[in-house]
């Protein structure tokens, strides 16, 4: 009886364990949205992949307030039904586990976790760096536009590096690529040096 009931409580116990672990593992996005949206949908859409009811969450806004919970680390973006999306900034977070803050609103953020931390610094340098090409390219200079595009360049690279193995690190270092594949008029293909334009020798 006894070696029955130790079984009983071991299971119980990884049960609760395994439980555990899971609820831990979750990402729980908890979002604030101006209350003029309550009753309004809001979506968690995959960035990449099927956009499907069986890969797409949603819910209804309440109180200024909507809630996400996912198992998956994915890129996704938050947005609105598309009949209220005029002047809401639609937002990118990923869905790795902890604690995710949202602010959706005319500039939107997410906050909490380390990759949405640096994912709302990128985004905020971004665009700090559109605002200002839009004023260079009214006033300013070639060379300032070239040096405000490399220093974006810099940056999102290092980023790229510092979460390497991400989904964040995989999306940030496809936009300046150290190298690309070249097609020649003869059809062969060759290694670009995205830097200085030169083939690179294999």
């Amino acid at each position: 009886m006894k070696k029955i009931l130790f079984y009983v409580v071991v299971a119980v116990m990884t049960t609760f364990c395994v439980a555990c672990q899971k609820q831990q593992a979750a990402c729980v996005i908890s979002g604030d949205i101006p209350t003029t949206y309550n009753g309004v949908r809001i979506f968690l859409v995959p960035m990449y992949g099927p956009k499907t009811a069986q890969y797409v969450d949603s819910v209804v806004i309440e109180n200024g307030h909507f809630q996400f919970a996912k198992d998956t680390v994915m890129l996704a973006k938050i947005l609105l039904d598309y009949h209220y999306r005029m002047g809401v900034q639609e937002l990118l977070v990923v869905t790795e586990p902890g604690q995710v803050k949202v602010t959706i609103d005319s500039v939107s953020h997410a906050t909490g976790t380390p990759l949405n931390d640096s994912l709302d610094c990128w985004k905020q340098a971004t665009e700090e760096r559109n605002a200002r090409l839009v004023e260079y390219y009214r006033t300013g200079s070639n060379v300032q536009i070239d040096s405000l595009q490399k220093a974006h360049k810099q940056l999102t690279r290092r980023m790229a590096e510092n979460t390497k193995g991400t989904v964040l690190g995989d999306f940030l270092g496809a936009f300046y690529p150290y190298t690309i594949q070249r097609q020649n008029p003869d059809g062969t293909v060759v290694t670009v040096n995205t830097d200085t334009n030169e083939v690179v020798e294999e």
